[in-house]
């Protein structure tokens, strides 16, 4: 991928649309392109934050584990996304692990202390990066009212409306999810078990208000979805 074909990408990333040419070429020539296999790790908590990413293609988790060692989904990153912003916050290592979900990951790798030095030199640009880290912000607290306050049924249907905000294409009246994630995967996102979303999965299947597959998912009426 040539500087401009780079360029070209990075204006299609939220944070950086509104820059000048100038601005997305000098971004570009600090990246590096990485590829990444299914399930590999992409980096791990306690690694130094020496990277900053920006995902191009296929589908990443971030994760933590529980005390009893299971695994939790604390963010699911999708294309022009950025990642693994810890060094921009002041931290001196990893807090969580990134591991690719999808085959055939792609992402923009940019050396976290240049980064850092671009955002000083360019007022407009960390003015929206903090804007962003303030929508992160509130959606980690919206998800955490959610595991605190609401029930598993209540929990998965969330994730699906959620996904279908983010990541979802409308047809017609219906909202089609195309995904790489396993039942495990959305128990792990949702604090809930694998039985649980199988079962609560099948029930509104049952009902009509949503028809999967393994690698997809249609809403019927995601304004009614309940």
């Amino acid at each position: 991928m040539d500087l401009n074909a780079k360029a070209q990408y990075l204006s299609e990333v939220s944070l950086f649309e509104s820059l000048p040419q100038e601005d997305l070429l000098d971004l570009a020539s600090l990246s590096t392109i990485k590829k990444y296999s299914k399930h590999q790790i992409i980096y791990r908590v306690e690694d130094e934050p020496e990277e900053v990413f920006i995902l191009i293609q296929g589908i990443i988790k971030i994760i933590s584990k529980s005390g009893e060692g299971r695994e939790v989904i604390k963010t699911i990153i999708h294309p022009r996304t950025l990642f693994g912003m810890e060094y921009l916050s002041g931290q001196d290592n990893r807090l969580n692990t990134a591991k690719s979900i999808d085959k055939d990951i792609i992402c923009f790798s940019i050396n976290s202390q240049e980064f850092k030095a671009y955002l000083k030199d360019n007022w407009q640009l960390t003015e929206k990066f903090i804007k962003m880290l303030g929508r992160k912000l509130s959606y980690l607290e919206d998800r955490f009212e959610s595991l605190v306050f609401k029930d598993a049924r209540e929990r998965i249907i969330d994730f699906l409306k959620d996904n279908a905000k983010t990541n979802g294409r409308q047809v017609g009246l219906e909202m089609l999810i195309k995904h790489s994630l396993t039942q495990q995967d959305i128990a792990n996102y949702t604090g809930t078990s694998r039985q649980t979303v199988t079962y609560v999965l099948n029930d509104l299947k049952r009902q009509n208000q949503i028809y999967f597959k393994r690698k997809s998912i249609l809403i019927r009426d995601i304004a009614n979805l309940s």
